[in-house]
């Protein structure tokens, strides 16, 4: 009894000792320092897009138009029209011929040449010249106050008052309402779309990124035969999960990195966010449900393809090939992403209801379902039960074939090795 205690410390003591010195050994690697640090880089400036916009376009804000009127009539009634789209275009009317016009354009003096006329009917018509047409946003504008100006020149032809025409362009008043009961309002709807966007990118990359390390951890060990002393203290299976826990914690302190880092300088630059995208989909509003369900989904998610992942790239004695094998699971993760992306524009279809019960897609179709639509709350814990049955049979399988796995060295023939894996375990 005693001797069984003290035999069950010393395995989960070196069960905590593999644990944390795979923790500490990737904290300390330069390629999670720098991957950290770029990422803290890159949400620093998504953050702080409006003020970067800023720092470049300080001196150069207006886009500057040449316009050559050859009616003598159009010009400032375009500019009036204009200007209630974009006020950053600045308009010069010229006197000088096409050439010398097209020649500013060329030297960099005006960003774009417009030259309007009249067509057949005595209504407007212009065409622009710039040295790129990249630039689809200025004239778009263009395009837009010049439509504007040939509505109201056509409505003064058939003589319509200022009221009717303003009638003309009033829009239409259509409503959307939902008669399900406890169903999302619009504009709940779009404030979930885009938290649920940003938050299915985060389980993506870090399911990907996280699961892709185990599989080159075991490899890499494999590899400089350090395997071979580690078994010989340690079982595999211990190994395995003392590997995906480490890295999951390491997962862990990176997200908390940055997330501590975006939601800060979020909420300093609050104010000029919400006038773009952040304001429009409502990130200051997070529900707790939702902040819950990502976590839960996202820890499911981790461990149901780091399980997947570590006795995969147990398979293989080199480095090489760890892309190989773990390609179709990466193909997965691809598939459930883009399922989930579709799903946002219509995530209560029947595809993506029946694909959220699929367990190596829900971890990304059920929370995008949870976020975005009020479903009873048993299909959502159906699902986590679904994700935590697979990781439990896939954790028992896995086991077995990392035991077996880890103990074979040479070319790696694939998926036909799993078998070979299981026959050595059953050796044992």
């Amino acid at each position: 009894m005693i001797y069984s205690l003290r035999k069950w410390v010393l395995l989960m003591n070196n069960f905590w000792i593999i644990l944390f010195h795979t923790y500490i050994n990737k904290l300390k690697t330069k390629s999670f320092l720098v991957t950290t640090l770029l990422t803290v880089v890159l949400v620093l400036g998504l953050t702080n897009i409006n003020k970067i916009i800023g720092v470049f376009d300080k001196d150069g804000a207006l886009e500057k138009v040449a316009v050559l009127d050859e009616t003598g009539q159009l010009y400032e009634p375009l500019v009036n029209q204009t200007k209630e789209i974009n006020r950053d275009i600045k308009f010069t009317l010229l006197k000088s011929s096409e050439e010398e016009a097209e020649k500013a354009v060329e030297n960099g003096e005006y960003d774009g040449l417009l030259q309007l006329s009249f067509n057949t009917e005595n209504l407007p018509e212009a065409t622009y010249k710039a040295m790129s047409i990249a630039d689809s946003a200025l004239f778009t504008d263009l395009q837009t106050g010049l439509q504007q100006l040939k509505t109201m020149l056509a409505a003064s032809k058939i003589n319509l008052t200022p009221e009717q025409l303003q009638k003309l362009y009033e829009p239409v008043s259509l409503d959307q309402i939902a008669l399900e009961k406890n169903a999302k309002t619009e504009e709940e709807l779009n404030q979930a779309r885009g938290m649920v966007y940003i938050l299915l990118f985060i389980i993506y990359f870090a399911v990907i990124m996280y699961a892709n390390m185990i599989a080159m951890e075991v490899a890499t060990e494999k590899s400089s035969r350090v395997m071979e002393i580690l078994i010989s203290s340690v079982s595999p299976i211990k190994q395995m999960f003392a590997k995906i826990l480490g890295i999951g914690l390491l997962s862990l302190t990176q997200l908390a990195v940055l997330l501590t880092v975006g939601y800060s300088s979020f909420k300093q630059n609050s104010e000029s966010l919400q006038e773009g995208f952040m304001g429009f989909y409502g990130f200051g509003d997070i529900p707790v449900n939702t902040i819950v369900y990502s976590i839960i989904f996202f820890l499911l998610g981790y461990f149901l393809y780091a399980t997947l992942a570590a006795f995969l790239g147990s398979l293989v004695s080199r480095i090489e090939d760890v892309q190989q094998m773990i390609t179709p699971m990466t193909l997965l993760v691809v598939g459930g992403f883009m399922i989930a992306m579709f799903g946002l524009g219509k995530p209560d279809s029947p595809f993506i209801t029946i694909t959220s019960y699929i367990p190596f897609f829900t971890p990304m179709i059920m929370f995008l379902r949870v976020g975005m639509l009020t479903i009873p709350v048993w299909e959502a814990v159906a699902g986590i039960l679904i994700l935590i049955a697979t990781i439990t049979v896939l954790a028992i399988f896995g086991a077995r074939v990392y035991k077996g796995g880890v103990l074979m060295y040479g070319k790696s023939n694939s998926f036909k090795d799993i078998k070979k894996a299981l026959q050595l375990t059953k050796n044992e």
